[in-house]
């Protein structure tokens, strides 16, 4: 195979996947050009639990996902290491409604065995006494627990500095832009016909391969392309409280036995998952009051101290799961699939990878970059598990920073957290060394930044990357900064700003929508109230 275009290889989706591959192609000499409908990581990425974890409900059916999950974790704390977070997990026990303390503590001895893979911590047993010492709003029916650790990361800002990698080893990355054609030639893919989401424009790119890595719409991506591709979608909500309700995670069942947890994560607190099948458009997703009771039932049995909490939003995403019948779909397998069209279908140029998890997306990248590379009759060897991601070229003085800057150590935190050593030249222009979102928090620089840096187009965009706007306040008071800022960073005229307002409004009141209720009510009439008092948003958005 050869290119006499000006790009090797296409890739159809913005996903980890998609970025992983991308980097990956690019560093070891290839030019891909990879495009995304959307904004990066905006399906089953962004709408993952965040887990760069081993997989333990798999070691009981699918223990080589569980052994390479927990390989590329350490991977992966290697190559972006200020991106993860060490998240110790309890395993509490109740007679009669959980397995026994030593049938669960079996299991755990299994899974020790891949501990140093990830680098984490052998599990031990606690007393109830213990239980309670280190979390008093338990259930007062727990007996005991079994402690096991993983590793949490911030999946949006993973892809995001995979594309950023990609970029600067040669890779193209065009997002807003849809697919709306494969085309074909003798047979065999040659290329796609795209479309420019935000100018309109269309145009035809040719390379000798493309790659379909876009998660649940890669049925409706291979069928451009004339051949069948079956997955199993597979869909999963989550609950965001509005404060961090415990430092560790806690594993609990739902009422029909399946798994579900409650983590720390910010200064929030995650509760997930479901996994239900989901056959309709994934364009299309929408999150329905009885699947929030679901895992509200199970939390709150299990810690009845959540019930204080708010539900500040909810998020979900469909993952693409490989088809299998006959199963439930958390028993599904988590491998992945790599589908060369040219030998299966007789289309050559054409290749589609499925499944697999965000705590393999590298290894998943690298197995797909070795067939491209065969299939170029080129032998450059990975290095995607040695190389260092954007911004973990070396380890950043939180105090330094704080004190260099005159920004909290909060503020430096959560800079360093998403940025790495990148975090100096966001904050070079103290001027703009001001809290934008109090919530996260979020600095004014930060968000300059990530407008010219990160193809951020849109305040959801922004949200995205730095969770502006999407915290206990519902972005009552960064909105209207936020606004400016856009204006300022992107040349946005003011009607542009208020139909993107008006689409980030959108965006989130989808989420907000199904967890409506109490004190999240006053929140909702609060923002909305001051939008109109502070920005007339009533009148701007009618006059439209």
């Amino acid at each position: 195979m050869s290119s006499s275009s000006s790009h090797d290889v296409i890739i159809i989706g913005g996903g980890i996947n998609g970025t992983g591959v991308a980097r990956d192609l690019a560093l070891r000499g290839l030019k891909p050009i990879l495009f995304e409908k959307g904004d990066l990581s905006v399906g089953a990425t962004w709408a993952s639990s965040g887990f760069i974890h081993g997989g333990l409900r798999y070691l009981l059916y699918d223990v080589g996902t569980t052994k390479q999950s927990c390989i590329d974790s350490g991977y992966i704390q290697g190559i972006v290491p200020f991106l993860l977070f060490r998240l110790p997990i309890i395993f509490p026990i109740i007679p009669g409604e959980t397995h026994s303390i030593e049938k669960v503590e079996t299991l755990l001895e299994a899974y020790d065995h891949f501990a140093p893979y990830k680098n984490g911590k052998l599990h031990c047993r606690l007393t109830r006494d213990e239980v309670f010492e280190l979390e008093p709003g338990l259930s007062e029916r727990i007996t005991g627990a079994v402690t096991f650790d993983e590793w949490g990361i911030d999946s949006t800002r993973l892809c995001i500095l995979n594309a950023r990698d990609a970029e600067k080893h040669g890779a193209v990355i065009k997002l807003y832009h849809e697919v709306i054609k494969i085309n074909r030639e003798g047979g065999n893919v040659t290329g796609v016909k795209v479309r420019d989401l935000r100018g309109g424009s269309e145009i035809a790119v040719k390379a000798p391969l493309t790659i379909n890595l876009s998660g649940a719409w890669i049925p409706r991506i291979a069928g451009m392309a004339g051949v069948e591709v079956k997955i199993r979608p597979g869909k999963g909500i989550h609950l965001v409280l509005d404060r961090k309700l415990t430092n560790v995670g806690i594993i609990m069942q739902a009422i029909d036995r399946r798994s579900v947890f409650i983590i720390p994560y910010s200064n929030y607190s995650l509760v997930g998952t479901t996994d239900t099948d989901h056959f309709g458009d994934p364009d299309n997703l929408d999150i329905y009051r009885s699947e929030v009771d679901y895992l509200l039932e199970a939390v709150n049995r299990l810690f009845p101290t959540s019930r204080f909490a708010r539900i500040i939003r909810t998020f979900a995403g469909v993952r693409s799961t490989a088809y299998a019948r006959g199963k439930n779909a958390d028993e599904l397998s988590r491998e992945h699939q790599i589908i060369d069209h040219e030998k299966g279908d007789g289309v050559g140029g054409f290749i589609t990878m499925l499944g697999g998890k965000l705590a393999t997306y590298r290894v998943m990248a690298e197995e797909l970059t070795d067939l491209v590379l065969h299939k170029f009759k080129m032998k450059e060897k990975c290095s995607t598990h040695i190389l260092p991601l954007p911004g973990a070229e070396a380890k950043v003085d939180r105090d330094k920073i704080s004190e260099n800057y005159i920004i909290s150590e909060v503020a430096a935190d959560k800079l360093i957290a998403r940025h790495g050593t990148m975090c100096e030249k966001i904050l070079g222009n103290r001027d703009l060394n001001h809290i934008l979102c109090l919530c996260e928090p979020v600095l004014e620089s930060e968000a300059g930044y990530v407008f010219k840096n990160e193809w951020c187009e849109t305040l959801s965009d922004l949200a995205r990357r730095t969770k502006f706007g999407i915290g206990p306040c519902g972005g009552a008071f960064c909105l209207h900064r936020g606004m400016d800022l856009l204006h300022e960073n992107k040349k946005r005229t003011t009607k542009e700003v208020f139909a993107d307002l008006k689409s980030f409004l959108n965006e989130q009141w989808h989420w907000r929508r199904p967890v409506i209720e109490g004190a999240q009510t006053v929140q909702e009439e609060l923002n909305y109230a001051l939008l109109i008092n502070s920005a007339n948003i009533d009148r701007a958005l009618s006059n439209e």
